[in-house]
C-alpha cells in the first residue's frame, strides 16, 4: 500500500506555530477531514485535518512542537483505492490548505475569533438524561467561555452534550483534552441514581485554602463517616423526604416503665422507653404496612414484608451506627430492652458483624437522652420510613376542663412521599401516639 505524507498547509503569515494536541497515533483509522494536529497562535486554535483516508504510519510532531508550512505532520498508509483518487484527493488537501491559510489571518485580527460554520448555541443532552448549555468553535460560546479546548475536543463535546466549562482539563495551561472530556461522562454516568433512573448534577464544592483566615486542624473522618456520609447524601439527594410532626403523651408509660426497671434492676436489664417505642413501632407498622416495605431496584413495584425487623440509631465515638432488632413482633418489652443493652453496647466496642446491620423495615433515631424538641431525620434506604424521637419534656394539656401537667414526647417521622402520602403519615403517628399513651394496647 502506498504511504502518503502529509504536511503543514498554507497557513498564511505564520511561522513557528505551537503544537499543542496531537490528535492521532501511529495504526490509528483515520477519515478525510479527521483532525490530525492543533496548532495555536497568540489569538486563535485550529485542526490541521487529514486530506484523505487511511491508517496513520507514523507520526513526525509531537505536542510542543514548533511548526510552520511545509512541516511533515504525518506519513498515512492508503489504500489502493485511495491512491487510485491521487488526483482528487490532492485537490481537496489544496483546497483544505487555501482554507486554512484564510482563516489563520483572519484570527489574528480578532481577540474572540468565531468560525463561520460553527453552529449556534443549542440546548443538548447530555448522557444522563440532564440538559446542558453547548456552543460553537469560538471561546466566546455560552457554555464554553472558560474552557480552554480545541475546536475538535469543543466538537466531540458537543457530540456528547457535555459543557466544557464543567471540564477540569489536564493539558499544557489546563486545556481540557478529549480525555477530559471522556473522564467527566464516565463519572457523570457512575453518579448514583434514583430509584426511577433519574441523577441528580451537583456542582463541586470549591475548594478553599481555611489557613488563609486563622490557624486551623485537620482530622481524617472514620471510616464509619465516610461510609455513612455517603449513604446519607445518596439517600437526601434521591428520595423525596417528607416530616410529619407529632406528639406522644407518655405519661402512664413513664410510670410503669420505672416499675419495671425496679423489678429487673438485679437481672442487670435496664428498661429504656426505647424499647416501648419499639413495640409501639411494631404495632403501627402492622396496622399501616406500606411503611414495612421497600421499592424494587427499578421504582415500579411496592416489596411488602411479612417480617418486622427494626433499626435502631447508636451514637458511638466514630459516628453512627444502626444495628437491627429482628422479630420484634415475637419478643416482649424486656426482652426488646436486653437485646437493645446488648447491640448498643457491641456497637460502641465495634463488635458488630455486617450481618447486624443488614435486613432491617424501618428504623428508630432516639436523640431524647441528648435533647432537642424536633429534627428531620434522613430515611435509611431501602426502607421507606425513619421516627426520630427528641426529648420528653412536661407540657399542660387541656382535659376534661382543666389543663393538667403531662410528660409529652416529641416524634418526627420523615418518609418517602413516592411511596406514602401525608394523610397515611398523620394516621401513622397518631396510631403511633395512641398506643403509647395507652401502653395496654401492646398487649392486645
Amino acid at each position: 500500500m502506498p504511504v502518503k505524507q502529509i504536511m503543514v498547509p498554507d497557513i498564511g503569515n505564520f511561522k513557528d506555530v505551537d503544537v499543542i494536541e496531537v490528535l492521532a497515533k501511529p495504526g490509528d483509522t483515520v477519515r478525510a477531514e479527521d483532525a490530525l494536529i492543533t496548532l495555536e497562535t497568540d489569538k486563535a486554535t485550529m485542526d490541521v485535518p487529514s486530506p484523505f483516508a487511511g491508517v496513520v504510519k507514523e507520526m513526525k510532531i509531537k505536542a510542543g512542537d514548533k511548526v510552520s508550512q511545509g512541516a511533515l505532520i504525518a506519513l498515512v498508509e492508503t489504500s489502493e483505492e485511495t491512491a487510485a483518487k491521487s488526483t482528487t484527493s490532492a485537490s481537496a488537501a489544496n483546497a483544505v490548505s487555501a482554507d486554512v491559510g484564510r482563516a489563520m489571518p483572519a484570527m489574528a485580527g480578532a481577540a474572540r475569533p468565531t468560525e463561520k460554520t460553527a453552529a449556534p448555541a443549542t440546548q443538548a443532552h447530555s448522557p444522563d438524561g440532564t440538559t446542558s448549555q453547548v456552543a460553537g468553535y469560538d471561546k466566546g460560546g455560552a457554555g464554553e467561555g472558560l474552557a480552554h479546548a480545541s475546536p475538535s475536543v469543543r466538537r466531540f463535546a458537543r457530540e456528547l452534550g457535555v459543557d466544557l466549562a464543567q471540564v477540569k482539563g489536564s493539558g499544557e495551561k489546563g486545556r481540557v483534552t478529549k480525555d477530559d472530556v471522556q473522564s467527566f461522562v464516565k463519572s457523570a454516568l457512575s453518579q448514583p441514581r434514583g430509584a426511577a433512573g433519574g441523577g441528580l448534577q451537583v456542582a463541586a464544592l470549591p475548594a478553599v485554602d481555611f489557613a488563609r483566615f486563622g490557624p486551623i486542624e485537620t482530622r481524617p473522618l472514620s471510616r464509619i463517616r465516610k461510609i455513612s456520609g455517603a449513604n446519607l447524601h445518596r439517600n437526601w439527594v434521591t428520595i423525596p423526604h417528607v416530616t410529619q410532626f407529632d406528639e406522644a403523651d407518655i405519661t402512664d408509660m413513664e410510670v410503669f416503665r420505672k416499675q419495671l426497671n425496679g423489678e429487673y434492676a438485679a437481672q442487670g436489664v435496664k428498661i429504656t422507653p426505647l424499647a416501648f417505642l419499639l413495640k409501639a413501632a411494631m404495632e403501627a407498622l402492622q396496622k399501616y404496612p406500606e411503611f414495612n416495605a421497600s421499592l424494587d431496584a427499578g421504582g415500579e413495584n411496592l416489596v411488602v414484608k411479612k417480617y418486622i425487623h427494626i433499626g435502631v440509631a447508636v451514637d458511638t465515638p466514630d459516628g453512627l451506627m444502626v444495628p437491627v432488632i429482628r422479630d420484634v413482633d415475637q419478643k416482649g418489652i424486656v426482652e426488646l430492652a436486653r437485646e437493645l443493652g446488648e447491640i448498643s453496647a457491641r456497637a460502641r466496642e465495634k463488635k458488630l458483624a455486617a450481618a447486624d446491620m443488614q435486613g432491617g423495615c424501618f428504623t428508630i433515631s432516639s436523640l431524647g437522652g441528648i435533647g432537642g424538641t424536633a429534627f428531620t431525620p434522613i430515611i435509611n434506604a431501602p426502607e421507606v420510613a425513619i421516627l426520630g424521637v427528641s426529648r420528653s419534656g412536661m407540657k399542660p394539656v387541656y382535659q376534661n376542663g382543666e389543663f393538667v401537667p403531662r410528660l409529652m414526647l416529641p416524634l418526627s417521622l420523615s418518609y418517602d412521599h413516592r411511596v406514602i402520602d401525608g394523610a397515611a403519615a398523620v394516621r401513622f403517628t397518631v396510631y403511633l401516639a395512641q398506643t403509647l399513651a395507652d401502653i395496654r394496647r401492646l398487649a392486645l
